[in-house]
């Protein structure tokens, strides 16, 4: 390659590398099957476009390989119910990979749910659990609304703040819809999740303005401000005071309440980024303790009419309700491969010598 080249972005077969990451696991002494549900929320990321919970973060994020390889995420937790009633439960996590915990956990609210209508677990003493869509999607083969939170480790500032005190702290609601894609909300409450940040930096992009602070509170549109120490942080969602900015970090601190207060972890800025401590707040809603799934799936119906019909303005591309995107992506993904930025290949095959796991070879189609 010559100087001025870049590398070209080349695809993986989605099962390929989940495949690896469940072997990678395997040889850290994570359990087949824990390995497998790792794996799987994971692929979850991959397949569906949210590029930075994916394989991108397994090497280097310390929820992963690095903190496995140093005993900060225990390979092999004990996690337990601390306490329940008939529909709500804590779970300790015993330290363990937040994508083993809550897809756990969120199998107690699917139960919970199916026994008394409704299930809500919160969980406590876990690490980071990629994409909060993946447990609320586990709900809707069952014909449940799911809901799925995580506070975070401090990357997001206050309106006016120097340095960060709240998480990202996603919130994700998906609901059946009978036919076609069903409705997945996943939004962090921050202007955008600290990954988008990555993908720029690894990018050589900025970022769009608003999004960012450095160190002494100014906006800047620099994504390196949040890596290396430099202290830099996101913004709330709506960015500042002007643009409701304490809608968003309203809703990042309802998260530390429900993830973080209620399961003991402890809020945002209590946590300890290292290991990247976390709660969660799982939920699962059995639609006809409602009121009967089908007239509940019209319903859902009517109101996508109602947005899809709606009158657009002149040259402005047709509505997409949430999870739309995500269903095309994935289709797209499982037949032509997740594509991969070199540079988190590059990271992966890093992996191939200390595990003796071969890392895929790309599409060629």
């Amino acid at each position: 390659m010559t100087v001025g080249q870049t590398a070209a972005i080349e695809r993986y077969a989605a099962n390929d590398l989940r495949a690896f990451v469940t072997g990678v696991l395997e040889r850290l002494a994570v359990p087949s099957v824990d390995a497998a549900l790792a794996a799987n929320a994971l692929h979850a990321a991959d397949i569906t476009g949210v590029d930075s919970h994916g394989v991108a973060r397994f090497a280097g994020h310390p929820s992963y390989v690095p903190g496995l390889r140093r005993r900060l995420v225990n390979p092999r937790p004990g996690s337990r119910i601390v306490s329940e009633a008939p529909s709500t439960a804590l779970i300790d996590g015993d330290d363990g990979m937040g994508v083993v915990i809550a897809s756990r956990a969120m199998d107690v609210a699917i139960r919970k749910a199916f026994e008394t209508g409704v299930g809500l677990v919160t969980v406590t003493n876990s690490r980071h659990f990629g994409i909060a869509a993946h447990y609320a999607r586990m709900a809707l083969p069952h014909g449940m609304i799911g809901i799925a939170m995580t506070n975070a480790c401090p990357q997001v500032a206050l309106p006016g703040s120097v340095g960060a005190l709240l998480g990202t702290n996603p919130i994700a609601v998906a609901a059946p819809t009978g036919t076609g894609a069903p409705f997945v909300l996943d939004m962090a409450t921050s202007v955008g999740a600290a990954g988008k940040a990555e993908i720029a930096r690894r990018a050589g992009k900025t970022m769009p303005k608003g999004w960012l602070v450095d160190a002494e509170g100014r906006p800047t549109i620099d994504p390196e401000v949040l890596f290396g120490g430099l202290g830099g942080a996101l913004m709330p969602l709506g960015s500042s005071d002007d643009t409701a900015a304490h809608k968003g970090y309203g809703l990042a601190m309802v998260v530390d309440i429900l993830c973080g207060v209620l399961s003991g972890a402890g809020h945002s800025a209590a946590l300890d980024p290292e290991p990247w401590e976390c709660g969660h707040f799982l939920g699962a809603i059995r639609v006809d303790a409602f009121r009967p799934l089908g007239g509940f799936v019209d319903g859902m119906a009517a109101m996508f009419r109602t947005f899809r019909t709606a009158k657009r303005a002149d040259g402005i591309a047709p509505f997409k309700i949430h999870g739309e995107i995500e269903a095309a992506t994935r289709a797209d993904r499982e037949a032509r491969g997740v594509p991969l930025h070199p540079a988190v290949v590059a990271e992966l095959k890093t992996l191939v010598p200390e595990f003796s796991i071969p890392f895929p070879e790309p599409i060629h189609r």
